[in-house]
């Protein structure tokens, strides 16, 4: 089975649909939170992935859209955002996202947004936080966003015969074979990059292999930040998506 792989799509809908015509075919999909937030479109995101039969999780953003989550934490352009899409989500999408878990078990594979230790807020971005998580999950392998950058944290064995953890940072048609090794794989973000690569970053995961592929794609940066200039989102979240920081 092919697993269409998606984070952090932040109400971007073009990086969505580019995303998506890039896997397909692809037989479902699952999203790692974040559907909302920072980007024009939360409710015709929500509507498609609805219309996909998407399963997955919830993410900060998705949960303080909801009112659910506190925003003191956020920072000014985060809350800003934040603030507009709560104020514009339709009922049906305001269902949809509070149906979503906070952390969710499918196919030998757990879900969740920031880390299995902490689902809402920790970001999996270093060795240390890695190697800490890779005992709070049942399944072999676990799907995280949040940090909206593409990575894989993987145990190995060290040359003095001990264990360790790999960092692999994938870039375009990466493919990775996963096995026996217990992993936390991150897709990256389709609606706001943050390695230093604009382009929408997603993954492939084929069950039948098990094979993880990730993907970088173009998508209309401009027409997205017009978007977001006729709602008055901050400049500084409309900028950085030409810089994918």
């Amino acid at each position: 089975m092919r697993i269409a792989v998606l984070s952090d799509i932040h109400g971007n809908l073009p990086a969505l649909e580019a995303v998506l015509a890039s896997l397909a075919p692809f037989d479902a999909v699952w999203q790692l939170g974040d559907i909302c937030g920072y980007g024009p479109q939360p409710n015709e995101v929500v509507a498609r992935l609805a219309e996909l039969g998407a399963i997955g999780v919830r993410g900060n953003h998705d949960a303080a859209a909801l009112g659910e989550l506190a925003t003191e934490t956020f920072n000014d352009d985060a809350r800003a955002a934040v603030e507009w899409t709560a104020g514009r989500l339709e009922p049906a999408a305001q269902r949809w996202l509070a149906a979503l878990p906070a952390r969710l078990e499918v196919d030998g594979f757990t879900l969740v947004h920031g880390s299995p230790r902490d689902p809402t807020w920790e970001y999996v971005y270093s060795v240390p936080v890695a190697r800490s998580n890779l005992s709070r999950f049942a399944t072999d392998h676990c799907l995280v966003g949040h940090t909206h950058v593409p990575l894989i944290f993987r145990e190995a064995v060290a040359h003095d015969g001990g264990a360790r953890v790999e960092t692999i940072a994938p870039d375009h048609r990466t493919a990775l074979t996963l096995d026996a090794r217990r992993s936390i794989a991150n897709p990256g973000s389709v609606g706001q990059p943050r390695d230093g690569d604009r382009r929408a970053s997603a993954m492939l995961l084929d069950t039948d292999g098990p094979t993880l592929e990730w993907r970088r794609i173009d998508y209309p940066i401009a027409d997205v930040q017009r978007m977001m200039a006729r709602a008055r989102l901050p400049a500084r979240l409309i900028t950085r998506l030409q810089f994918g920081l």
